[in-house]
């Protein structure tokens, strides 16, 4: 496969998934892709990127913690996102597709629309970094602004290729933002700093029938105007 070919089939490879293996990652890997996902640019080399890296007693633990305040349904309602990540108000096309990612993920894993436990547990599965070997949360400094923050994505999408380079696998996760209080006092992130987001890592279970789940991309001619 020529360079153009493995690039190509890094980006297209690349999925959200949603159940890993134990297989350990070793720290020269994951040191690795974080080098080469630095290479991101960022608006005068800004560099906006803190992350901590969780594996072993300090992953197990940090879930633990969430989970705890997760599970009781009273005490997760004073936790709330720290930023808006989804929009206020869902308007088409929007609302279509993250229902049918949705829908399409639970009619895997034959939860209906009516299962409000199945559903409760599914999303609590990002509490556990989907069993992966290898949690990673983002922060960046609160006195950057929204350029920083869109640099931010092009270092995260490194880390994503970067680790499909290596066959390995990932699920970038907003859903860790509500409880920014619990990840900043476990890590330890100084209150200068605001999460960004956590990611799994690790090598995705063939046998896990919610790793099927595809998603589907718009065609060129509904995003995208030629200009002669």
């Amino acid at each position: 496969m020529n360079n153009t070919a493995a690039v190509d089939d890094a980006i297209e490879s690349r999925r959200s998934v949603r159940a890993f293996l134990s297989t350990p990652v070793p720290k020269e890997t994951i040191e690795a892709i974080l080098t080469t996902a630095a290479r991101a640019p960022s608006g005068t080399n800004i560099q906006p990127w803190h992350t901590y890296v969780l594996t072993g007693k300090s992953l197990a633990g940090l879930s633990e913690a969430i989970l705890a305040v997760y599970n009781d349904r009273e005490a997760a309602k004073a936790h709330t996102e720290e930023y808006p990540y989804y929009p206020r108000t869902w308007v088409s096309p929007y609302i279509e597709r993250r229902r049918k990612i949705g829908w399409d993920l639970y009619g895997l894993l034959g939860i209906t629309r009516d299962d409000k436990a199945k559903m409760f547990h599914q999303h609590g599965r990002n509490y556990t970094f989907f069993d992966a070997p290898v949690g990673m949360m983002f922060t960046i400094d609160r006195v950057l602004e929204q350029g920083s923050w869109l640099d931010y994505g092009m270092f995260l999408q490194n880390i994503m290729i970067a680790a499909r380079g290596k066959g390995l696998d990932t699920c970038p996760q907003a859903a860790f933002t509500p409880y920014h209080r619990i990840i900043s006092e476990y890590l330890e992130i100084p209150p200068t700093q605001a999460l960004v987001c956590g990611m799994s890592l690790g090598y995705a279970d063939p046998d896990a029938v919610e790793n099927n789940l595809v998603t589907e991309r718009e065609p060129l001619d509904n995003w995208v105007k030629f200009l002669d």
